[in-house]
């Protein structure tokens, strides 16, 4: 397996050097770029697509939240900082971990593997994903369809079933919602709450709605409510 690239980003050279030095210790981690502020990291995130971030909070100009909030898509991030005050926030953003500087041997080593754990799992579902064109073959009752991922516009669970919404048809499968989930492109389909799945190619309208929650509307009028916790994960997926 190729070493997860990870990119250092702190605006003191010494935190940056302490972060790299710990890291030696563990070769599946390749230090491959580091940077001293936001905007210089932004261009070396794009150039090199790094697999995780080790990512000060606190610097001059732009934070480590400002930075996320301008990356499209984000690697796996670690919030390195010598403030534990941001804790909070830092796991609003689904943060993998948060450490608190200066940087204790015990800690990083379970830093690294709740890394190490989340990067492998990901590698694991890429490998399972489902290409959005390809056409699944479902039997429900006396009707068969033959349909492409891409034509589905949400699914639901009903216990051990799923209902697929697509056209002006609907049909049930006998798989579970997190099943499905794993075989699905998670840049296209987004787990909403725990009951439904959409596909967000046929979003046609996101309003806000009560603690913090959003309200989808698909372009075929059906109407979701995507859950708080899903909300935050939704907007930060889709921040530009």
């Amino acid at each position: 397996m190729k070493p997860f690239k990870t990119l250092v980003i702190d605006d003191e050279r010494l935190a940056r050097e302490e972060v790299k030095r710990a890291l030696k210790h563990y070769t599946e981690f390749k230090v491959i770029a580091e940077a001293s502020n936001a905007d210089q990291a932004i261009d070396l995130i794009e150039k090199h697509e790094p697999d995780v971030l080790f990512l000060d909070i606190h610097m001059p100009e732009k934070s480590g939240f400002d930075l996320l909030e301008e990356l499209t898509t984000a690697p796996e991030v670690v919030f390195t900082t010598a403030y534990d005050q941001y804790a909070v926030k830092a796991f609003e953003l689904n943060a993998l971990d948060y450490l608190v500087k200066p940087l204790r041997e015990e800690r990083f080593a379970k830093t690294i593997e709740k890394v190490k754990q989340e990067l492998n799992e990901k590698a694991k579902v890429q490998q399972d994903i489902l290409p959005l064109h390809k056409k699944i073959f479902i039997k429900d009752g006396e009707h068969c369809h033959f349909i492409p991922l891409s034509d589905i516009r949400f699914i639901e669970s009903l216990e051990n079933y799923a209902r697929l919404y697509f056209g002006d048809k609907k049909a049930m499968l006998k798989r579970s919602l997190n099943l499905l989930e794993k075989k699905l492109d998670p840049t296209v389909f987004f787990r909403a709450n725990r009951s439904q799945i959409i596909n967000t190619q046929y979003i046609a309208d996101i309003q806000p709605y009560f603690n913090n929650r959003l309200h989808i509307t698909l372009t075929s009028g059906e109407k979701i409510e995507v859950s708080s916790r899903q909300s935050v994960k939704f907007k930060n997926w889709n921040s530009l």
